[in-house]
């Protein structure tokens, strides 16, 4: 088998990571928000470490793959911007920010930075959902 015949189960586990990363911020970020402590657990963090270390390596091989090069390829690069944003903005929400309304603001910007990524990314389109609405 060659590399790229690799790619749809590679892409298949990359998508599944990214569901399954998504899903578990926005249940452990609620859960912060909302007082509990379990979201800062090693099991709940812990997890996230291992979904996230899935979802890089597969973009990583993705990447590989299909020869891609986030300098000439602007929608991959903008995917790398936001995926650095969401990085900080969802530490500030989880456990960095010190007042509940700052967690709050920066959870929802985490948030706003991931759909628009997931919108980046379905359109191979650095406006994502800007272009997919002008009938991209």
């Amino acid at each position: 088998m060659t590399w790229i015949e690799y790619y749809v189960p590679v892409r298949h586990v990359h998508l599944t990571a990214v569901t399954l990363s998504l899903t578990l911020f926005a249940a452990r970020g609620i859960a912060v928000l909302a007082g509990a402590h379990w979201p800062m657990s090693g099991a709940a963090r812990g997890a996230s470490m291992a979904i996230d270390t899935v979802l890089l390596a597969g973009g990583v091989a993705l990447w590989a793959m299909l020869g891609l090069n986030p300098l000439h390829d602007a929608w991959l690069g903008t995917k790398l911007v936001l995926l650095l944003a969401y990085i900080a903005f969802g530490s500030l929400a989880l456990r960095r920010a010190h007042t509940p309304r700052a967690r709050a603001l920066f959870f929802v910007a985490a948030v706003a930075c991931a759909a628009f990524m997931v919108s980046v990314a379905l359109a191979h389109q650095p406006a994502g959902i800007w272009w997919l609405l002008q009938g991209g």
